[in-house]
């Protein structure tokens, strides 16, 4: 990323939010669509803090998942300065990116993404092994994620002897077994019948509670409306910014 890319108009960059785990700043992110550009996000700025619980909202094509994306380090904004415990993750490159996600982002997807001939233990362990663990302490660690979502009595079942929402407690207990600065959760009720997805998101609210960073996007109101604080996205800008 060139120094046009990581320096505000006054080619100055600027410092991180003090205390702030997240600090976006000027964040723009443009696609090239032909002959014309695509700004999916334009100049959004804002902070959060250790232990919120923040939901980001948004119509589909607002830059909500773009948004998502960004600061899951999936991808590098196109100007602005993006920085996750005081490091300039905007500059990074790709393997840098790689090693923030593992240490720093532990990831909820709608779908689950769990391996399917994989015990519940197997499936939360995976970023124990690409951190490098060793295999008694990998099993450790997993087993206290899997009880800390009240799955302790399901290590040994694969994905397909367990219900949708245990499924997603799976995913959630993979998601914290790194003790992450950040968990990000992307619509992860969308797959999920009413009743789950109201234990689901007490168990989110538990997590809170138990000290955990949280921000979840969604385009659903009654799920965002559960979180602390929420940021609404609308054409690729903060439309709102308001705490529950």
């Amino acid at each position: 990323m060139s120094e046009e890319d990581i320096h505000q108009n006054n080619g100055s960059v600027v410092n991180p939010a003090p205390g702030a785990l997240i600090s976006m700043r000027n964040i723009w992110k443009t696609y090239q669509m032909g002959n014309q550009q695509l700004h999916a996000l334009q100049g959004v700025t804002f902070e959060v803090h250790k232990n919120e619980y923040l939901a980001i909202i948004g119509p589909s094509g607002s830059g909500k998942s773009t948004l998502m994306n960004l600061i899951g380090c999936l991808d590098s904004p196109s100007k602005g300065q993006y920085w996750i415990n005081g490091q300039l993750v905007s500059a990074m490159s790709d393997d840098e990116l790689a090693t923030i996600r593992n240490k720093e982002i532990g990831f909820v997807f709608q779908t689950f993404n769990l391996l399917s001939r994989a015990t519940a233990l197997h499936n939360v362990e995976l970023p124990l092994i690409y951190a490098g663990l060793r295999a008694a302490e990998r099993h450790e660690k997993a087993t206290a994620a899997l009880t800390s979502v009240e799955l302790g009595d399901r290590v040994t079942h694969r994905p397909n002897e367990l219900s949708g929402g245990q499924r997603q407690r799976v995913a959630i207990a993979r998601a914290l077994v790194n003790h992450p600065s950040i968990l990000l959760a992307d619509e992860p009720t969308g797959a999920l019948d009413s009743k789950t997805s109201v234990e689901i998101m007490a168990l989110f609210e538990k997590l809170h509670e138990e000290g955990n960073t949280i921000i979840m996007v969604t385009h659903e109101p009654d799920i965002a409306a559960r979180a602390h604080r929420v940021i609404t996205i609308r054409d690729g800008e903060i439309e709102s910014d308001v705490n529950n």
